[in-house]
């Protein structure tokens, strides 16, 4: 049998939306974050340790102190979501126009100025694998990635066409202890927590 390319959009579609039903009535029920990947469903167990959320409050802050007025480190809901994609994902910083933040329904990602990942413990592949392959395609313009296991990191950026999607063209490597620029705001990474060994 084949399928035309409408059904097989259609089935997508109808896959996807069955996907963020499901997330959605396990948000609240179950332990971990649920997002939905190009991959399918991705549920990170393991609640944020305190490591994980210091460095989440000491980016934001710091994010904040450089930045205009008008832009935010968003620390919170709601996701992001390329629905033709079939993407749903929530950066644990996302800086935005507050503007952008307004109305209704999940944010745009095309809106975002940068989103900021710090991998888990539990599942560092999602953020240094399949968000690296998500985030150029959802048009997200500055990805950073902050390691707690490592203490390294890494900046993304200048999206470009490949044969497999978008990806990012450059990648800015660097140690907890040094600045880090992320858009166009540098920041330090001085006194951020490392997960014990």
């Amino acid at each position: 049998m084949t399928i035309a390319p409408n059904d097989a959009q259609r089935g997508a579609s109808r896959l996807y939306r069955t996907m963020r039903d499901f997330v959605q009535s396990m948000d609240d029920t179950l332990p971990g974050k649920f997002e939905i990947s190009k991959e399918g469903i991705v549920h990170d167990m393991m609640s944020p340790v305190k490591q994980h959320e210091l460095t989440v409050l000491r980016l934001r802050k710091r994010l904040e102190k450089v930045m205009p007025e008008e832009i935010v480190a968003h620390t919170g809901e709601p996701d992001v979501e390329d629905v033709p994609e079939g993407i749903l994902r929530r950066p644990d910083v996302m800086v935005i126009a507050e503007a952008d933040m307004e109305g209704d329904g999940t944010f745009d990602p095309r809106t975002l100025v940068a989103a900021v990942e710090i991998t888990s413990r539990s599942n560092p592949d999602n953020d240094w694998i399949a968000k690296l392959r998500d985030y150029p395609l959802l048009g997200i313009p500055v990805y950073a990635v902050f390691d707690p296991r490592t203490g390294t990191g890494a900046v993304f950026t200048d999206i470009h066409g490949t044969p497999d999607g978008p990806r990012y063209a450059t990648r800015k490597d660097f140690v907890y202890g040094e600045d880090v620029t992320i858009a166009d705001w540098t920041i330090p990474t001085h006194d951020l927590p490392r997960y014990p060994d």
